[in-house]
C-alpha cells in the first residue's frame, strides 16, 4: 500500500511539474519577428494614378472653359442663337448670313420697311419642284440678268435707273400675253422693235393705230411705169413726191406723184413680188 501510493505520488508530481513547464513555455515572449503585407497601391502604380487624376481634372477644366467661351461667342440664349431667333411663327434671321448648303423654307420675310437681299459670289438659282420632286419652274440671276427656265408672270417688269431692259429668247420665242392688254411705253426715249425675218401686226377683232406726227416706212420700192404710158422726159426736174400705192397682196410701193394718181401705171410692181 505504501508503495502504490509513493508512485501515485510521484506521478502527480510529474504531471504537475509538466504542466508548469508548458504553462511557462506558452507565457515566454516569441523571439521570431511577425511578417507584415502591405495593402493598397504604392511605388510607380500610384505615381500613374496620380498622374491620370491630374489629367483628367485639367480636361474637364478645359472643357469647361471651351463651353462657356463658345457660348459667349455664338451668343447663345434662351431665345436662340446669335441673330438667330426662335419666335412662335417660325425662325427669325437678322443681319448677313451666309448659307453653304441649299435652304428649303416655305417663306421668306424681310423686316418691316427693309428690302431682302440675296448675293452670291457667282449666280442665284431659285428652283421650284412639285409633289414628286420635278422640276416646275427656275429663276437664275447671274451677271447677264435673270434667266427664266419657264413661263414668268409679273405685274412689273423695270430695269435699274441710267439701265436698259432687255427681254430675249435666244433660242426659243417670247410671248407676251394679257388678257386686258399688253402696254410697252418709251416715256423719254425711243421704241424699236427688230427682227430677223417678218414682222407681224395682227389685230383679229379691232383696228391697228398709228397715231404719231410723222409717219416714215422705210426702204420701200418705187414702181416704174408701164411701157403703154409715156415716160417722163429726162429733162423733167427730179422726182421729189410720191404716191403711195398698195397691191392686192397688201404690198405697199411707191408711185411717182402726178395729177392724178399713177398707181395703175406703175402697178407693174405687183407682178413679180
Amino acid at each position: 500500500m505504501d508503495r502504490s501510493a509513493n508512485l501515485d505520488t510521484e506521478e502527480l508530481k510529474m504531471t504537475r511539474e509538466q504542466y508548469i513547464l508548458a504553462t511557462q513555455q506558452n507565457s515566454l515572449p516569441r523571439t521570431e519577428h511577425p511578417q507584415f503585407y502591405p495593402v493598397g497601391i504604392y511605388g510607380w502604380r500610384k505615381r500613374c494614378l496620380y498622374f491620370f487624376v491630374l489629367l483628367l481634372l485639367v480636361t474637364m477644366i478645359v472643357n469647361l472653359a471651351m463651353t462657356i467661351w463658345i457660348l459667349k461667342v455664338m451668343n447663345f440664349t434662351v431665345d436662340g442663337m446669335g441673330n438667330l431667333r426662335v419666335t412662335k411663327k417660325g425662325i427669325r434671321l437678322e443681319g448677313i448670313s451666309e448659307f453653304l448648303l441649299p435652304l428649303y423654307v416655305k417663306e421668306i420675310h424681310s423686316r418691316k420697311d427693309s428690302p431682302l437681299v440675296l448675293q452670291s459670289d457667282r449666280n442665284v438659282t431659285v428652283n421650284a419642284r412639285n409633289h414628286m420632286g420635278q422640276l416646275t419652274g427656275q429663276l437664275t440671276v447671274g451677271t447677264e440678268g435673270a434667266v427664266f427656265g419657264h413661263s414668268v408672270e409679273t405685274p412689273h417688269i423695270r430695269a435699274e435707273p441710267s439701265q436698259d431692259l432687255k427681254l430675249e429668247s435666244p433660242t426659243r420665242s417670247l410671248v407676251m400675253e394679257a388678257p386686258r392688254g399688253v402696254q410697252v411705253n418709251a416715256a423719254a426715249g425711243d421704241l424699236k422693235a427688230t427682227c430677223r425675218k417678218e414682222l407681224h401686226l395682227q389685230s383679229t377683232e379691232g383696228e391697228i393705230f398709228l397715231n404719231a406726227d410723222t409717219i416714215r416706212l422705210g426702204n420701200l420700192p418705187v414702181g416704174s411705169f408701164s411701157s403703154s404710158s409715156s415716160s417722163p422726159s429726162s429733162s423733167a426736174p427730179r422726182q421729189t413726191i410720191y404716191e403711195l400705192c398698195i397691191c392686192p397682196s397688201g404690198k405697199l410701193y411707191l408711185s411717182p406723184a402726178g395729177a392724178s394718181s399713177t398707181c395703175q401705171s406703175s402697178s407693174n410692181i405687183c407682178l413679180w413680188s
